[in-house]
């Protein structure tokens, strides 16, 4: 399972944005409002009849995200991520393929350059396919913790798939 693929897409403006609000007294927020390409492969296990197939899938990101910190010392991250236009090909059936989903994340912690600190996000993806019986849902909450020396670390606490 991909567990870090949503947060290897996190654009580098959101972590940039950090550097850009030194510490102060007074609130500041920066906004990014971007979209980027996107593409991945997923394994549809209900596709191709039950036997199951990988799905090529591409197209685009939206992220919206707000970086504020104030009083010079507390940081608070959200973020959306949504896909746009995201489509693709079964490469055993040539089905063709839907997906949609969105991805929120939300950090707080002070200090700008303390480690270590704790992030969670939740991620709602789904595959649609044609006909009956192809369609797929992962729903998922990761917690993740990037540590003292800046590594990221990161645990799946709950995850459900389901086919329909």
């Amino acid at each position: 399972m991909r567990k870090l693929t949503i947060l290897r897409q996190l654009p580098t403006a959101l972590l940039g944005a950090l550097a850009l609000l030194g510490p102060g007294p007074a609130t500041a927020a920066v906004t990014n409002n971007i979209t980027f390409p996107f593409a991945t492969t997923v394994f549809v296990p209900c596709a191709n009849n039950g036997a199951g197939e990988v799905v090529a899938l591409s197209g685009n990101l939206h992220d919206t995200s707000i970086v504020t910190v104030s009083n010079g010392d507390m940081v608070i991250i959200k973020s959306r991520m949504q896909m746009q236009d995201v489509g693709g090909v079964g490469q055993t059936t040539g089905d063709k393929y839907r997906a949609s989903g969105a991805t929120q994340t939300g950090m707080q912690f002070e200090g700008i350059n303390h480690f270590p600190f704790v992030f969670s996000f939740s991620n709602n993806f789904r595959v649609v396919g044609q006909g009956p019986g192809n369609n797929f849902t992962l729903h998922a909450i990761v917690h993740s913790t990037i540590n003292a020396n800046g590594a990221l670390t990161s645990t799946m606490d709950r995850a459900s798939t389901d086919c329909d």
